[in-house]
Protein backbone atom coordinates (compact mmCIF):
# COMPACT_ATOMS: atom_id res chain seq x y z
CA UNK A 1 0.00 0.00 0.00
CA UNK A 2 2.81 2.43 0.90
CA UNK A 3 6.10 3.01 -0.91
CA UNK A 4 9.10 1.41 0.89
CA UNK A 5 10.53 4.89 1.61
CA UNK A 6 7.32 6.04 3.30
CA UNK A 7 7.21 6.55 7.05
CA UNK A 8 4.07 4.41 7.03
CA UNK A 9 5.50 1.45 5.09
CA UNK A 10 6.21 -0.82 8.06
CA UNK A 11 2.95 -0.14 9.88
CA UNK A 12 0.42 -2.90 10.24
CA UNK A 13 -2.94 -2.74 8.56
CA UNK A 14 -6.07 -3.35 10.60
CA UNK A 15 -9.81 -3.51 10.14
CA UNK A 16 -12.51 -1.86 12.21
CA UNK A 17 -15.98 -3.36 12.07
CA UNK A 18 -18.58 -0.62 12.42
CA UNK A 19 -21.80 -1.22 14.37
CA UNK A 20 -23.65 -1.64 11.06
CA UNK A 21 -21.25 -4.45 10.06
CA UNK A 22 -19.15 -2.50 7.54
CA UNK A 23 -15.45 -3.38 7.57
CA UNK A 24 -13.24 -0.29 7.44
CA UNK A 25 -9.56 -0.88 6.68
CA UNK A 26 -6.97 1.48 8.18
CA UNK A 27 -3.28 1.80 8.90
CA UNK A 28 -2.29 1.59 12.55
CA UNK A 29 -0.88 4.62 14.31
CA UNK A 30 2.77 5.57 13.85
CA UNK A 31 4.79 6.62 16.89
CA UNK A 32 8.01 8.58 16.76
CA UNK A 33 11.03 6.28 16.93
CA UNK A 34 13.36 6.30 19.92
CA UNK A 35 16.24 8.70 19.35
CA UNK A 36 18.66 5.91 20.28
CA UNK A 37 17.44 3.98 17.22
CA UNK A 38 18.27 6.78 14.80
CA UNK A 39 21.54 7.38 13.01
CA UNK A 40 22.10 11.12 12.71
CA UNK A 41 23.77 11.85 9.37
CA UNK A 42 23.87 15.65 9.53
CA UNK A 43 23.19 18.67 11.66
CA UNK A 44 22.41 21.78 9.69
CA UNK A 45 21.70 25.42 10.38
CA UNK A 46 18.44 26.60 8.89
CA UNK A 47 18.29 29.92 7.11
CA UNK A 48 15.18 32.02 6.73
CA UNK A 49 12.94 30.52 4.08
CA UNK A 50 14.33 26.98 4.45
CA UNK A 51 11.68 24.30 4.26
CA UNK A 52 12.10 20.73 5.43
CA UNK A 53 11.34 19.33 1.98
CA UNK A 54 14.18 21.45 0.55
CA UNK A 55 16.53 20.32 3.33
CA UNK A 56 15.62 16.67 2.68
CA UNK A 57 16.11 17.11 -1.06
CA UNK A 58 19.57 18.64 -0.50
CA UNK A 59 20.78 16.10 2.03
CA UNK A 60 18.86 12.92 1.22
CA UNK A 61 18.07 13.43 -2.44
CA UNK A 62 14.31 13.17 -1.92
CA UNK A 63 12.02 15.96 -0.67
CA UNK A 64 9.46 13.41 0.53
CA UNK A 65 11.95 12.26 3.18
CA UNK A 66 11.31 15.41 5.26
CA UNK A 67 9.86 13.11 7.91
CA UNK A 68 13.37 11.90 8.72
CA UNK A 69 14.22 15.44 9.83
CA UNK A 70 11.07 15.49 11.96
CA UNK A 71 11.91 12.14 13.56
CA UNK A 72 15.49 13.20 14.38
CA UNK A 73 14.15 16.28 16.15
CA UNK A 74 11.17 14.55 17.83
CA UNK A 75 8.74 16.81 15.99
CA UNK A 76 5.26 15.59 15.19
CA UNK A 77 4.50 18.72 13.19
CA UNK A 78 7.08 19.76 10.54
CA UNK A 79 6.05 23.39 10.88
CA UNK A 80 7.32 23.36 14.48
CA UNK A 81 10.86 22.95 13.14
CA UNK A 82 10.61 26.07 11.01
CA UNK A 83 11.27 28.08 14.18
CA UNK A 84 14.49 26.18 14.98
CA UNK A 85 17.98 27.42 14.12
CA UNK A 86 19.64 24.00 13.89
CA UNK A 87 18.07 20.66 12.99
CA UNK A 88 19.38 17.12 12.76
CA UNK A 89 18.78 14.76 9.86
CA UNK A 90 18.60 11.03 10.53
CA UNK A 91 18.22 7.79 8.65
CA UNK A 92 16.02 5.55 10.79
CA UNK A 93 16.30 1.81 10.70
CA UNK A 94 12.90 0.82 9.38
CA UNK A 95 11.69 -2.63 10.46
CA UNK A 96 10.93 -5.07 7.64
CA UNK A 97 7.32 -5.28 6.66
Amino acid sequence: MFDPTSRYYALAQATFVAPDGRAIAYTRRRFLPRLADLQVVAEIALIQGDRLDLVAARLLGDPEQFWRVCDANTALNPFDLAQENVVQVATPQLPPR
